[in-house]
C-alpha cells in the first residue's frame, strides 16, 4: 500500500473553511496601508544566503540555526527568506527605488527551521512595511499610527505597545562593554545559551526567555542611559508624538529585537492571549542597512506582523466587529437536460449585468431536491430555479432561502432589477 505524503512538519495548509478569515485580514490591512500611501512590492522567496548573513547578522539565531539554506546547481548558497526586510532593501537598491522617499509594503510566506509550536511555525506569513529616505521621529510614529488603525479596523482589542531605543552603533558599543562586564560578574547564573551569546551578541541576553534569568536581566545596565544627545532627542520626540496621538505605550529598556540591523527606535505589539508567542507585530529603525548592503546611506524604518498570530486572535474572539464574509446572492438550480445545458450561459449573462453578483451555478446534475439542499447549504439568499417550463417561458423562479417568502417567477430583466435591489438592501 502506498504511503500517504503529508505536509512538512511546521508547514500548514490553509483550507477553504478558514481562508475567508485570512482574506479579510489581508484585505482590511491592505486598505489601511493604501490609505496611508504605501505601495506593494513582491520579492522572491529565495535569495542568495549572503544577503541574510550580511543584513540579519551571522551570530543571530536565525542565521546560525534557523535558515533553510541549500546549494544550487552552480554551487551558490541560496536560502528561503526568513524575513522580508533584507529582500525589500535588496530590491530597492537593485531597481533604483531610493531616488526619493518610498513607503512600501509586502506580504507572503517566510521560512525558519524552528521547533514548531503554537504560534511559531516553519512556514509562516507576514505583512510588512518598509519606509526609505525619511529620518525624523514622525515616520516612526506614522508606522505605529497605521498599525493602531489596522487593529481598530480589525476590531482587535487588548494589544499593548512596548518601545525602546537602541541608539547608534557607537553608543551600543560603549554600552556593550558595561553589559559584558556585568554579565561576566554573573556568569555562574547564566544558562548555556546566554553564555554563548555573551561571546557573540551580548545584547541578545537581555531578550532571554528563561525565567531563571529574570533577576540577572533586571539588574543589568540600561541602554537608554548610554544614548547620545541626538538619539535621546529622537526618542523623546517619538514618545511625545505617541502621547499626543493618545496611543498608550510602555518603555521597555530590555527590548532589543533579534536582528542586528536595528538602531534607535524599536517596538513590539504584544498580546497576553497567545501564551509564549505573544508578539504579533514588531519592528523599528534600521538606518545603516541600505549602505551595509551596497546602497547609498539611507534612513529606513519598518515592521512585520505575523498573520498566523493575528488570525488566532480573531478566531479566539479577540476581535470586535470584524465583518463576516459576504454570503452568496443566489444559487442557480437547473432541472432537466435542456435547463442544465442553458444554466451556465444564463449565469454568465447575469454576471455581465451585475458585475459584483455573488452567484453559484449548480454543476454535476442531480434531482431537484438534492440541488435545493445544496443551494440551502451554500448560504445563498435566494435559489434561482430553471426548469424546462421556465426555459420555454424565458423566466426564472426566485425562492428566498433565508426567512419566509414565496417563490415568484421573474423575467430575466425583472430578475436583474430584483437582484440589484436585494444587494442594495443588504443581507
Amino acid at each position: 500500500m502506498a504511503i500517504n505524503i503529508q505536509a512538512i512538519r511546521g508547514m500548514h495548509d490553509l483550507l477553504p473553511d478558514r481562508i475567508g478569515l485570512w482574506q479579510r485580514l489581508e484585505d482590511e490591512t491592505r486598505r489601511v496601508l493604501e490609505s496611508y500611501g504605501y505601495s506593494e512590492i513582491r520579492t522572491p522567496l529565495v535569495e542568495v544566503t549572503d544577503l541574510f548573513k550580511r543584513s540579519i547578522g551571522e551570530v543571530t539565531d536565525i542565521v546560525e540555526k534557523e535558515m533553510y539554506s541549500f546549494p544550487d546547481s552552480n554551487g551558490d548558497s541560496l536560502s528561503l527568506r526568513p524575513e522580508g526586510t533584507a529582500s525589500c532593501v535588496r530590491a530597492a537598491i537593485e531597481h533604483g527605488l531610493l531616488d526619493q522617499p518610498r513607503r512600501l509594503w509586502y506580504r507572503g510566506p517566510m521560512y525558519r527551521h524552528e521547533r514548531p509550536q503554537k504560534g511559531r511555525y516553519r512556514q509562516f506569513h507576514q505583512i510588512g512595511v518598509e519606509v526609505f529616505g525619511l529620518e525624523g521621529p514622525d515616520i516612526d510614529q506614522e508606522v505605529l499610527f497605521l498599525t493602531q488603525r489596522i487593529w481598530r479596523t480589525l476590531g482587535l482589542e487588548g494589544l499593548r505597545l512596548e518601545v525602546n531605543s537602541l541608539g547608534e552603533a557607537e553608543e551600543r558599543s560603549a554600552y556593550r562593554v558595561e553589559l559584558v562586564a556585568y554579565l561576566e560578574a554573573h556568569h555562574a547564573h547564566l544558562d548555556d545559551d546566554s553564555r554563548r551569546r555573551l561571546l557573540t551578541n551580548p545584547l541578545r541576553v537581555l531578550d532571554a526567555k528563561n525565567p531563571e534569568l529574570r533577576e540577572v536581566i533586571a539588574g543589568a545596565p540600561v541602554l537608554l542611559d548610554h544614548l547620545g544627545e541626538a538619539s535621546r532627542r529622537h526618542f523623546e520626540a517619538f514618545c511625545a508624538g505617541l502621547d499626543d496621538a493618545g496611543i498608550p505605550y510602555q518603555i521597555n529598556p530590555r527590548l532589543v529585537r533579534g536582528l542586528d540591523y536595528y538602531n534607535r527606535t524599536v517596538f513590539e505589539w504584544i498580546t497576553d492571549d497567545l501564551g509564549a508567542q505573544g508578539t504579533v507585530c514588531a519592528g523599528g529603525r534600521y538606518d545603516g542597512l541600505v549602505a551595509q548592503l551596497g546602497g547609498r546611506p539611507t534612513a529606513a524604518v519598518g515592521f512585520a506582523m505575523g498573520l498566523e498570530r493575528l488570525v488566532a486572535l480573531l478566531e479566539n474572539g479577540k476581535a470586535n466587529g470584524l465583518p463576516s464574509p459576504p454570503p452568496l446572492d443566489a444559487y442557480l438550480v437547473a432541472v432537466g437536460a435542456a435547463a442544465q445545458a442553458a444554466a451556465p450561459g444564463l449565469a454568465e449573462l447575469l454576471r455581465d449585468a451585475i458585475p459584483d453578483l455573488r452567484l453559484q451555478c449548480h454543476c454535476g446534475g442531480g434531482s431537484f431536491k438534492s440541488q435545493f439542499k445544496k443551494a440551502d447549504r451554500s448560504g445563498a439568499r435566494f435559489a434561482l430555479v430553471l426548469g424546462e417550463e421556465e426555459l420555454k417561458r424565458g423566466i426564472l423562479g426566485v425562492k428566498p432561502l433565508r426567512g419566509d417568502g414565496e417563490q415568484r417567477d421573474l423575467s430575466h430583466e425583472e430578475l436583474e432589477s430584483f437582484l440589484l435591489a436585494a444587494r442594495q438592501d443588504g443581507p
